[in-house]
């Protein structure tokens, strides 16, 4: 590794005050406790179990309404609700949502499979003919139906095979779906679900349940974003290259600092013109915000991104947020260290600039030419007596090990009073997280964010 040492050059920052703790287990206990109170609701309403068609009826009631849970806190992870964007961080909740999904569409099948073999046996009939008698006589099951397949081709088209072979685009937009197969179930839970009838408690909180959790998607999906693109009047100021294939864009816009928008988080981006207006994408800030002024850095992956070198001055810009958890908040040691890799580095670069304590950034990339940002924050480094280390490739390709005797040398004093700030493609920070605990790093000062959901 190379080194850009300046920790001479300028007394280090004041010292970081300890990290907010992340409310993470207390939403979770909230969550696991919902399902207990509808478990509850059920065995409540529920006599003695006679029978297989009773047992098969009661095990397909549960899972229905379990299932009706689910949909709801789905609908509340998909909200972007600031305290679980900014505290928990974006990446631990979309994978929450996703886990949440896997469970919504399985007890959607165990609810089908289970209810119409039970009321099969009750009446003596095929499950065909069950079926068909259920959704074409029961009432609000036509809707429901609809909602099924809905949430079936929701689910199908996140497996990771399906999401590989399409488009961001057109993942997105089946995804929107949910809230339309929501609506459509919604009704038959109340209508045929026994737990209901005749219980104005239990039907008023499930009323409140869903009543809330729209509220939650009408106020931060939609009138949250539009207060902040008409207060803040975003556009493109110009756009730079950095690297081979690495271009910042500066958005300026009025009144900025009431954004709140913190060094390490990201908005995401929608940019008004041909081509790019359909597609909202999450950029970090790769600086700490300017008065007026927001810079973002893009790596042309795909092409979207790679649509941004041809951005023009004055092009409208509809941004939503701030979001993520990758900011100071989390630092609680004397020292810490930034490990980036590739287009990873533009959260790190702005918080490269504003951690206080004694900071050193890690930058791996595959040659010189590819180090975007370099002049910044070998700039920074002197500005604010920092430390910057280069992990190239060598001249026959060969990639430098990141082990626990290397990632040792990058910081001084014990591992325990270390924090460690990780951002880069999720192999490469697999690597390093295991890397780094086995240097002896906790795992609660290791603090990493991605954007690979």
């Amino acid at each position: 590794m190379t080194t850009v040492d300046a920790r001479r050059a300028a007394p280090a920052p004041p010292l970081p005050v300890p990290g907010r703790r992340s409310p993470a287990g207390p939403v979770l206990a909230l969550l696991w406790a919902g399902a207990a109170a509808v478990l509850a609701l059920w065995w409540a309403d529920t006599g003695s179990v006679v029978g297989a068609a009773g047992w098969l009826t009661g095990a397909g009631r549960i899972a229905g309404l379990l299932c009706g849970y689910a949909c709801a806190v789905l609908v509340g992870l998909m909200a972007r609700v600031p305290v679980l964007e900014t505290r928990v961080g974006s990446d631990r909740v979309a994978r929450w949502h996703a886990l949440a999904g896997r469970y919504t569409v399985c007890l959607l099948l165990a609810h089908t499979v289970l209810i119409l073999a039970g009321y099969a046996a009750q009446d003596r009939a095929s499950l065909r003919h069950e079926a068909v008698t259920v959704v074409l006589d029961y009432p609000e099951m036509l809707k429901a139906t609809a909602g099924t397949v809905i949430l079936l081709a929701v689910g199908v088209t996140s497996a990771r095979a399906v999401r590989r072979r399409t488009s961001h685009e057109f993942w997105y937009h089946v995804h929107l779906l949910t809230y339309a197969a929501v609506f459509l179930a919604f009704g038959h839970q109340l209508a045929l679900g026994d737990e209901f009838n005749g219980e104005p408690v239990a039907t008023a909180a499930w009323y409140v349940l869903y009543l809330g959790v729209a509220a939650l998607v009408l106020w931060f999906r939609v009138l949250a974003p539009v207060r902040l693109n008409l207060r803040h009047r975003l556009r493109v100021d110009s756009v730079h290259r950095e690297a081979p294939g690495v271009y910042s864009v500066v958005v300026r816009g009025r009144r900025l600092d009431e954004l709140g928008v913190r060094p390490g988080q990201f908005l995401r981006w929608r940019f008004l013109t041909e081509g790019m207006r359909r597609t909202s994408t999450p950029y970090s800030l790769s600086a700490p915000p300017r008065p007026g002024l927001l810079r973002i850095t893009v790596k042309a992956l795909g092409d979207h991104s790679a649509a941004v070198s041809l951005l023009r001055p004055g092009t409208r810009v509809w941004a939503e947020g701030p979001y993520g958890s990758l900011t100071a908040d989390r630092a609680a040691g004397r020292h810490t260290l930034l490990i980036a890799a590739g287009v990873g580095v533009t959260p790190l670069r702005a918080l490269f600039e504003t951690l206080p304590g004694e900071v050193t950034l890690l930058y791996r990339a595959r040659s010189a030419k590819d180090l975007a940002l370099g002049g910044e924050l070998e700039a920074i480094a002197r500005r604010r007596g920092g430390r910057v280390l280069y992990a190239l490739n060598g001249p026959g390709g060969e990639r430098p090990p990141l082990t626990a005797e290397t990632l040792r040398t990058a910081f001084p004093g014990p591992a325990d009073d270390l924090d460690v700030f990780l951002c880069g493609p999720d192999g490469f920070a697999r690597d390093v997280y295991r890397a780094l605990r086995a240097a002896g790093v906790p795992d609660r000062r290791i603090h990493h964010e991605s954007f690979e959901l």
